[in-house]
């Protein structure tokens, strides 16, 4: 599973966002599809770009994400680097690509089921519950003592002299 962060979280709610609101969809173009609306979200490259950049590789994102290289200047590995940073795996960027988590699948609204990966509907309900669990996961590893102590304000050093 991804590792869960606020820039991540915000992303996928921000894809599924877009999605409703009628952004351009079609899980067979790598700009429009499920990965390229997150890319798009996350670099601010329009869905032509993202295609272009995408076929200086070869496959779907599973394949290319399998393959990524990180010390490749590649525009697709450039790409697939993003998402990476973001705090997802090769196997998060399979899974947002076809609706395959296990795990998000169980958290869905109303249970288990399994989801179309070409469906609007289904990838919207999949990035907003795959959020919600990055952030149950976040939520759950912060610290209220840290977080109180540092926002407490510092003593002043005196310097003298």
């Amino acid at each position: 599973m991804a590792k869960p962060s606020i820039e991540l979280i915000n992303a996928l709610r921000k894809t599924a966002e877009n999605l409703a609101n009628g952004a351009p969809y079609a899980w067979g173009n790598h700009g429009t599809c499920n990965c390229g609306n997150l890319i798009q979200v996350t670099t601010q490259l329009s869905k032509e770009e993202i295609l272009t950049y995408a076929h200086t590789g070869w496959g779907e994102w599973t394949e290319l994400a399998e393959e990524f290289c990180p010390t490749s200047n590649t525009p697709v590995n450039l790409l697939l680097k993003k998402l990476q940073d973001l705090g997802l795996t090769p196997t998060d960027i399979h899974n947002i690509e076809y609706l395959e988590d296990r795990t998000v699948l169980d958290h869905l609204p109303g249970g288990f089921r399994w989801l179309q990966k070409n469906k609007r509907e289904d990838v919207i309900e999949y990035l907003n519950t795959f959020a919600n669990i990055l952030e149950d996961a976040l939520i759950q590893h912060i610290n209220l003592n840290e977080l109180i102590e540092s926002s407490q304000p510092k003593e002043k050093e005196v310097i003298t002299v």
